[in-house]
């Protein structure tokens, strides 16, 4: 009796161990980590953690950024000891609760870069970063500017549509960005040169009821000066003043530029001299100010007035820089100037400054396109010595330079040895020489150097394909064109006008006009055509001697206010006199005079070389007449060898 009563007694006792076991369970590995990690956080034992980071799993690391969300400078001392061991974190709730830290603690920078990280390196849209980040976000410790950073890194990304996604979410979730953020994406879209769709989301900014500020209207004043509205843009500047919204030193600068752009120098330099009275001094022009005006002065060829303008810059005491001197020797240079170009170089050096790589391509390009080749190259060995390293302009203007020159060997011995010291980044100078190879006929070596450019892993671009297909085009080789246009879709590059234009010029030169009538006819469906277009056929038409369908197409074109030009006439001009009929020709240069379209050296060579064949001398000095007195500049090749026998067989001229 007393065995059985102690037998059960033991069972009951185990029974309720068991039960107390299974309450009580073994801690899990994961769980004694977490406490070891925040334990040894709060005091702060710094050694101890970093023994341990490379051995925290992901769940780990959360779990810690979650129980620290609020003490940012504990999430980001352990982020920042965690990234030694680790490239970087692989959770990116684990991410996006750094993130939330690094904009609380305005260490905007850093976050700029982690989310730019996920989004390149882990492959994150915009919007699934955003959920995380609204998951991860607390009231109590956490700020609206990380949604402001979301959407400015998205811009920095290229990302335009991924920054409106973001804009738009967030205004259904009840959140709202700030207006710097709303500019920023502005910012962006104007850059970007895509005004259409900043203006359409400018509207929807404005229609939330945000609140413009000196910032909004810059971006809304550079819009307008983008698409050269200049009194529009000014009107905004007057507006700004009525708001109470003082504008400052770039508004000026961008009205100044704008105003430059459309060639209202007088507008500009007004704007400068009152830059002080318009904002009841509280702004004065800089140097930035000051360069948009030279700028503008030497682009239209009065580098004087810019070197004027220049003085004046120095009485107001504001002193010029190296973008100064740069624009002044552009300005010199293009204008054939260069003994000018080179003693503003030396002023600049007297002055303690450098001429840095964009000073010495400016000089050098003249120089080549002088011919001074030797002068060029010695420049170029200046810039070395004086530690200026040639930049990828630097390396096409050589070539182009070379080239230009008819020394494309040289050109090509120079590009090879760029390449082959890695100085070659892009397609920009191969495309340089495949298209001066191009136009030597020299197809076969175009193509070898594409091949060049695969092999070192460049890519071509789609200037690269439409060089190889104008090329061969013009080379009567319409089949090879054929094969690069497959080329181009097989890549998935989109064919432009300027691939249509050159196919469709070997379709005429071939006379295979046929096809070239059904290639317009496909383009005009998708309005991807020019006048260029039209010009082409028009030749095909002519080089095939079909005149109705030629002079159809000329009615059609004025008909459909296509822009004919000077080519047009020129093209039709010289299907005339190859038929002999010389009045047709002179009337339609008349009609052209009449249109406002104003004969240049080919129509004034075209008819004098026709009548020269077929008519009397009276009438060739008579056309050359008529011609100069309208301003056509004659040929001279032309004039010494038609136009001046013939005065002199009528006894109007001598040696």
């Amino acid at each position: 009796m007393v065995l059985s009563l102690f037998r059960l007694q033991r069972r009951n006792l185990f029974v309720r161990t068991l039960h107390l076991g299974q309450q009580f369970t073994t801690p899990k590995t994961e769980d004694i980590l977490f406490k070891a990690v925040c334990v040894n956080l709060r005091e702060k034992k710094w050694k101890f953690l970093d023994q341990m980071t490379s051995t925290l799993t992901n769940s780990v690391i959360y779990r810690v950024f979650r129980e620290f969300r609020s003490s940012h400078h504990v999430v980001l001392e352990l982020y920042k000891r965690i990234s030694a061991s680790k490239s970087m974190l692989n959770s990116l709730e684990s991410c996006c609760i750094v993130i939330h830290s690094l904009v609380s603690c305005k260490n905007y920078d850093d976050a700029l870069f982690l989310i730019k990280e996920l989004m390149i390196s882990r492959g994150n849209s915009p919007l699934e970063i955003l959920e995380v980040l609204l998951d991860t976000y607390d009231v109590s410790f956490t700020c609206n500017a990380v949604f402001d950073t979301l959407v400015r890194a998205c811009t920095e990304f290229g990302a335009s549509d991924g920054a409106y996604s973001v804009i738009k979410k967030l205004r259904i979730e009840g959140y709202f960005v700030s207006i710097h953020a709303w500019n920023n994406f502005l910012n962006h879209l104007v850059k970007v040169d895509d005004v259409c769709h900043f203006w359409l989301m400018y509207k929807e900014m404005v229609s939330y009821g945000y609140s413009e500020n000196v910032y909004t209207f810059n971006l809304v004043i550079y819009a307008l000066c983008k698409e050269c509205k200049i009194l529009e843009a000014i009107s905004v500047l007057y507006k700004m003043l009525q708001c109470g919204i003082m504008p400052n030193v770039v508004t000026f600068n961008m009205l100044v530029d704008g105003a430059c752009r459309i060639g209202e120098l007088d507008m500009a330099l007004k704007l400068v001299r009152n830059i002080g009275i318009i904002s009841w001094g509280c702004v004065i022009p800089n140097t930035v100010t000051c360069n948009c005006l030279i700028n503008g002065y030497c682009k239209l060829g009065s580098v004087a007035m810019g070197m004027r303008f220049l003085d004046e810059m120095i009485e107001m005491g504001l002193e010029p820089n190296v973008r100064t001197y740069a624009t002044l020797v552009a300005g010199y240079s293009r204008s054939g100037m260069l003994e000018e170009a080179f003693r503003i170089c030396n002023a600049m050096v007297e002055k303690g400054l450098m001429p840095n790589s964009v000073v010495y391509n400016t000089v050098i390009h003249q120089l080549y396109v002088e011919g001074d080749v030797n002068g060029a190259s010695s420049l170029l060995s200046d810039m070395i010595e004086k530690y200026i390293s040639p930049d990828k302009f630097t390396h096409s203007i050589l070539e182009k330079g070379l080239c230009r020159n008819g020394r494309i060997t040289e050109a090509l011995s120079y590009h090879k040895c760029v390449v082959e010291k890695n100085l070659v980044e892009d397609s920009f100078s191969h495309n340089i020489l495949i298209d001066y190879l191009c136009k030597s006929q020299n197809t076969l070596g175009a193509q070898q150097l594409v091949c060049s450019m695969l092999v070192r892993g460049l890519i071509p671009d789609l200037i690269t394909y439409c060089t190889m297909i104008d090329g061969y085009c013009k080379e009567g080789n319409i089949n090879r064109a054929f094969e690069v246009y497959d080329d181009i879709i097989k890549v998935q590059k989109t064919p432009n006008l300027v691939v249509y234009n050159s196919i469709l010029d070997g379709l005429c030169k071939e006379v295979s006009v046929d096809v070239a009538e059904l290639l317009v006819e496909e383009l005009k469906g998708t309005s991807l055509y020019d006048v260029i277009t039209y010009n082409t056929l028009l030749n095909g038409y002519c080089i095939s001697g079909k005149i109705d369908k030629a002079l159809h197409l000329f009615l059609k074109m004025r008909k459909e206010s296509i822009s004919v030009n000077e080519v047009t006439y020129n093209i039709l001009i010289n299907f005339m006199c190859k038929l002999g009929l010389i009045q047709h020709a002179k009337e339609l240069m008349c009609l052209m005079i009449t249109q406002g379209i104003l004969p240049d050296c080919v129509t004034y060579t075209t008819l004098l070389t026709s009548i020269n064949r077929e008519r009397s001398a009276e009438e060739v000095v008579e056309l050359h007449d008529y011609m100069v007195l309208r301003g056509v500049i004659p040929d001279g090749e032309t004039y010494r060898t038609i136009v001046n026998p013939r005065i002199k067989q009528i006894g109007l001229g001598s040696d």
